[in-house]
């Protein structure tokens, strides 16, 4: 049985990790967030794994406030940064997997085709910097690691798009709701399996891929499936991002290719919409 550590373990991912984690009785598995270890601590991260005999590790820790990040960037590159080379640190000296979850937000969004690992990376926020630097120095300590880039991550659980469309929808009579941002929602139950279906499957074939669900939308046509699937009544008004002026600027196209994940491992992805309405029957019921 290989004991795996999932870091991050109480925000979207982690947590639909530890729902998923029944069905991969082989691994024995050590969550932790903040409380129980500090992976901004290297001395801790090093202790904690060889205490615990640790064979993988998936980090799903990050600091994800896009626009808080511009003022608060050390904060942003001491978890998505500093943090990832701790863990990679850990993973060099007792020889483990690791997978590392990064996103979308490292490419610059000016794309018209859906991005493969390969395409040039140009974030253009402190937040896609930081992960995009994490990412660096993840694979210049372990060369060996595995790093899965996603977009549009939204669960049951913890704060997301999908809960606060709800929560507008039934609130307001009307919302306006962006159109011309384009990408692919993933819902974190779907990439948990992924993740622990790669190292189920043995040693980890090292790079980089990209996970999200099928399928392509609009932020106002993923509002629109999600009013239509929890039966609620309010009149969404498509407006252009001019209109809703954001401290950071979002992507305009983040769709991602998932050729590579799909041939390397045999992922099977849903589309988006599917996904979306096993989601919604756990939030409404």
């Amino acid at each position: 049985m290989k004991n795996i550590l999932i870091t991050g373990a109480n925000g979207q991912l982690g947590n639909e990790i530890r729902v998923a984690s029944g069905q991969f009785p082989q691994f024995w598995f050590f969550f932790t967030d903040v409380t129980e270890l500090d992976i901004c601590n290297r001395e801790a991260v090093s202790a904690y794994v060889a205490e615990n005999h640790v064979d993988a590790i998936v980090n799903c820790a990050a600091y994800t406030a896009v626009d808080k990040a511009e003022d608060d960037a050390e904060t942003c590159y001491r978890i998505n940064r500093d943090a990832v080379k701790n863990l990679a640190e850990a993973a060099r000296e007792y020889k483990l997997d690791i997978i590392h979850v990064s996103t979308d937000y490292v490419f610059d969004g000016k794309s018209y085709l859906p991005y493969t690992e390969d395409m040039p990376v140009n974030p253009s926020s402190v937040y896609g910097k930081s992960k995009l630097e994490g990412e660096r120095i993840l694979m210049e300590i372990c060369p060996e690691a595995v790093i899965v880039r996603t977009s549009w991550l939204y669960s049951s659980f913890g704060n997301n798009f999908v809960k606060t469309m709800l929560r507008l929808g039934q609130e307001r009579d009307k919302l306006n709701v962006i159109f011309d941002q384009v990408g692919t929602p993933t819902y974190a139950a779907d990439l948990a399996v992924a993740l622990l279906s790669i190292l189920a499957a043995g040693k980890p074939t090292a790079g980089i891929y990209h996970y999200s669900n099928e399928g392509v939308c609009s932020w106002y046509d993923f509002t629109r499936s999600i009013h239509r699937l929890a039966g609620i009544s309010c009149n969404l008004v498509p407006i252009e991002s001019k209109e809703y002026p954001v401290r950071t600027p979002r992507p305009h196209f983040s769709v991602l290719n998932k050729a590579k994940i799909k041939q390397t491992y045999g992922t099977e992805i849903p589309h988006w919409e599917d996904s979306l309405e096993k989601c919604i029957r756990l939030l409404v019921k």
